[in-house]
């Protein structure tokens, strides 16, 4: 209640925040024209508004020639033969109309951009079509190109940032050394641009509001402990999909052991607690010893034998389910990695004619009498405390106490402090004075009781209000004053070392960083690329890949796809989980070693533990532990051969070539195709088989393909995913699809012949340059924490030119982007009447 009151004080705010954060339908900057006429100022601020600069007579003539001599009259008229005869008024194929377009009026227009792409994609005209003869086309978007990057950088704006969930949690972990599940409290994150850190979608509601107060109430009771806790249960499930293979050990739980879970628990307070664990299975198998250890040593070890531990809490439960119940147990309060698994008995080959040998239950009923099968776990219930006998210096508690009087006349001191420190870094700059009297005014209120007890109450009061701060919640840029809307300025050291924190660590700044920035040094070149650099170098850069890398190649979308349990029994998540780790370890090394963002696609190497490297074929390989090896031939290479990619662009029964074709388009080179027009049948509608025989993934896709209206985006699409054909649904390797060999032969829209992935890493890597390019898009997106809009164009352009020629080093795209006007720089934004009123 208390820290709602903190909110109250703050309702101006509040009320600027919701105006800020309400989405906004047209894109920035481009479309923000003045109420009144601007006059054009220094720097050419009016010129670069494409609204203002309409009105502008030109200083000079247009050019009459561009890029390789070509005239801009001829290049003109190549537009309208080329291009005209679609992208027209009456036809408009991918929203486009381009008769009148005119290279003279180019930055005055929105397709420029859209045509660039494209023809540096070499996607237009499409296959089939005519096209010009010579260097036509180069020389018409070298021309493009040249005369959308003579205009001014416009830096763009955006209002602020929220701390999402991910964010969240690692920021709590970096303060107080605990790690939390955010989704406990707030709800899903949005996404725009491929990315959850984006602004504009960071709608502020009360039940986000709400969210973040409980957050901050419970982390902060999880710091500290509760001597006061009462007696609770919570409950950990394992999915279905979770393998509980009698030799497949799970990472965190004691070595000689196999399936189990491994949770990170809070304990509220030393006490007494019971841990119940529910099994079920085990027909025909020998009694099973279920290991229960928290912090790697073990507090109890359970006999299971089906039906023999059945009782009446049992009743209710499936067939073979049963609760085994620990002793009462004496805990260290704090958080603590508790562990449940099964003592490993067995070795060697598992004899079961019904079960697949890499057993999970996702495709198990309630019962399965009648099967030999291991004994499986379904969830953990822990209850307590019971009894509470103290509070123990827990890792968060010594985090945060840096000071420990028993006077009580030291003890608002010690407090102050504390809270000081912590807030510093939580709000990321220097305290004011107001800032140090609102924590007091929740410390004092917290300490009333008096003693230890009261000082440890005020003190997480006084946390509790750090955490619901939106100085901790919120990530505001401020204009400086005096500058007048349509002017451009660079951010405040202090937001600078927000933004690049953020950016490369996905969390707070550090000390050094921030007193760099109170120094105001760390807008000094050589002190700023200095700090960079050894952010690149710290272990928690590995943002970069688990947030970054892993987003841009939306492995997210690993989660949708359950490959059907009879088609492919060896699949289940535990094996997922080993193909999103793989992906991440394989861009964090990219980060790690500074190397070529090309590698992506080349790399002759992975990072496989045995399950892994079991699935892909890779021999000598054992142990759980990820360590990077080398492919023994070229069929799979790169990003394009990882299980995480193949996997999420395949259905659950059957691989899809339109959606691996789509995936490589959309995410890889930037150029999705246009969505399918209505009423157009699904694949799935498409007969599965003529004359007896069983049609092949590719001959379904060319029956689909016989309506023209599909055929212009699948000639795109369909290629590119066939010449990935050779992977299964789970990313095995395969040379036969229903009996018949695979067909994986197509031409890419260029007209190039592809059959293997390696045909189509070579084909794409003939032009770089649009793969780079949408590579430095989407890290200039995460890193602004904003979309990329045309005007961003310029400045994406000139970073890949410069990291061309460190080989398209890692450090190249990200000291090009942190060096960038757009992240050191903003627009002011026009200042709208309720923000005059305010």
């Amino acid at each position: 209640m208390k820290v709602l009151l903190a909110w109250s004080g703050i309702t101006a705010t509040v009320t600027m925040l919701s105006s800020l954060l309400t989405p906004n339908p047209v894109p920035a900057v481009r479309d923000r024209a003045p109420a009144a006429p601007a006059r054009p100022a220094a720097g050419g601020v009016a010129a670069t508004h494409p609204v203002l600069s309409r009105s502008i007579t030109p200083t000079r003539a247009p050019a009459k020639f561009g890029a390789r001599g070509m005239a801009i009259a001829a290049l003109d008229s190549t537009v309208q033969k080329y291009c005209g005869s679609c992208h027209n008024p009456t036809m408009r194929r991918g929203n486009l109309n381009l008769r009148g377009y005119s290279l003279a009026a180019a930055t005055e227009s929105d397709a420029t951009e859209k045509i660039i792409r494209k023809l540096r994609a070499e996607m237009m005209p499409p296959p089939g079509s005519k096209r010009p003869g010579g260097d036509t086309l180069l020389a018409l978007v070298e021309t493009l190109e040249q005369t959308m990057d003579a205009r001014p950088v416009n830096p763009g704006t955006r209002s602020f940032q929220r701390l999402n969930r991910a964010e969240y949690e690692r920021v709590v972990r970096d303060l107080l050394g605990l790690d939390v599940t955010a989704g406990d409290w707030l709800p899903l994150d949005q996404k725009s641009a491929n990315f959850d850190n984006i602004s504009d979608v960071q709608a502020l509601s009360p039940t986000l509001l709400e969210g973040y107060l409980n957050a901050a109430s419970a982390v902060s009771r999880m710091a500290i402990g509760d001597r006061k806790a009462g007696l609770a249960q919570v409950l950990y499930k394992t999915s279905p999909f979770t393998s509980q293979h009698p030799w497949d050990q799970v990472d965190g739980t004691p070595y000689g052991t196999r399936g189990g879970m491994v949770v990170k628990h809070t304990f509220p307070a030393d006490g007494i607690y019971q841990i119940r664990v529910n099994v079920g299975g085990g027909v025909g198998r020998p009694i099973e010893d279920v290991d229960v250890s928290i912090d790697g040593e073990r507090v109890a070890l359970l006999r299971y034998d089906r039906g023999i531990n059945r009782n009446s809490e049992s009743a209710d439960l499936p067939l073979g389910a049963d609760y085994l119940l620990t002793e009462p147990l004496t805990i260290t309060g704090g958080q603590r990695t508790l562990s449940v698994s099964f003592v490993k008995k067995v070795d060697g080959p598992y004899e079961d004619l019904i079960k697949p040998h890499e057993w999970s239950r996702a495709s198990q009923g309630n019962g399965s009498a009648g099967t030999t099968e291991p004994a499986y776990l379904m969830d953990v219930l822990i209850t307590g405390p019971t009894k509470i006998l103290g509070l123990s210096n827990s890792p968060s508690r010594l985090k945060l106490f840096t000071c420990a009087p028993t006077a009580p006349a030291a003890q608002r001191v010690c407090a102050q402090s504390i809270l000081e420190r912590v807030a510093t870094r939580a709000y990321r700059r220097p305290l004011t004075e107001t800032d140090r009297t609102a924590l007091m005014k929740f410390y004092d209120a917290g300490a009333r009781t008096g003693g230890v007890e009261g000082f440890e109450d005020g003190v997480r009061l006084g946390l509790q209000a750090v955490l619901a701060s939106p100085h901790f919640i919120f990530r505001f840029e401020r204009t400086p004053t005096g500058v007048a809307e349509g002017k451009d300025f660079r951010i405040d050291d202090l937001e600078l070392a927000t933004r690049l924190s953020f950016f490369i660590w996905s969390t707070i700044p550090d000390e050094r960083l921030l007193t760099l920035a109170r120094q105001r040094r760390l807008s000094q070149p050589a002190v700023f690329n200095a700090e960079v650099k050894r952010m690149l170098a710290d272990p928690r850069a590995e943002a970069l890949s688990t947030r970054f890398a892993a987003q841009w190649l939306r492995l997210q979308d690993l989660e949708k796809v359950k490959p059907d349990a009879f088609l492919f029994p060896d699949f289940d998540q535990l094996l997922a989980n080993a193909m999103q780790k793989e992906t991440e370890l394989f861009f964090e090394d990219m980060v790690r070693r500074d190397r070529s963002v090309l590698t992506a696609f080349t790399a002759e190497s992975t990072y496989v533990n045995e399950r892994l490297a079991k699935h892909y074929g890779i021999p000598n390989v054992s142990g759980s532990h990820f360590r990077k090896v080398a492919y023994a031939d070229d069929q799979r290479r790169g990003v394009l051969g990882h299980g995480s990619v193949l996997v999420q662009t395949s259905l659950g029964n059957r691989t899809s070539p339109v959606l691996r074709g789509k995936w490589v388009m959309e995410v890889l080179l930037g150029a999705p195709p246009p969505p399918p027009p209505p009423n157009v049948p699904d694949l799935e509608q498409t007969a599965g088989a003529k004359d007896g025989k069983q049609l092949t993934t590719r001959e379904r896709m060319e029956m689909h393909r016989d309506n023209p209206t599909c055929k212009s985006c699948h000639n795109f699409m369909d290629p590119i995913g066939l010449a990935l054909d050779n992977f299964d649904v789970t990313g095995k390797l395969r040379f036969r699809e229903n009996g018949a060999q695979l067909d994986t032969r197509g031409n890419l829209y260029d007209g190039t012949p592809i059959t293997t992935t390696a045909d189509l890493t070579k084909a794409l890597l003939k032009r770089p340059l649009p793969l780079m390019r949408n590579f430095t898009e989407n890290l200039m997106a995460y890193a602004l924490g904003r979309r990329v809009e045309d005007h961003d164009m310029t400045t994406v352009r000139a970073i890949v030119r410069d990291a061309a020629k460190q080989n398209y080093r890692m450090s190249a795209f990200v000291m090009g982007v942190v060096n960038s006007k757009a992240f050191q720089s903003k627009r002011a934004e026009p200042v709208t009447a309720d923000a005059n009123q305010n």
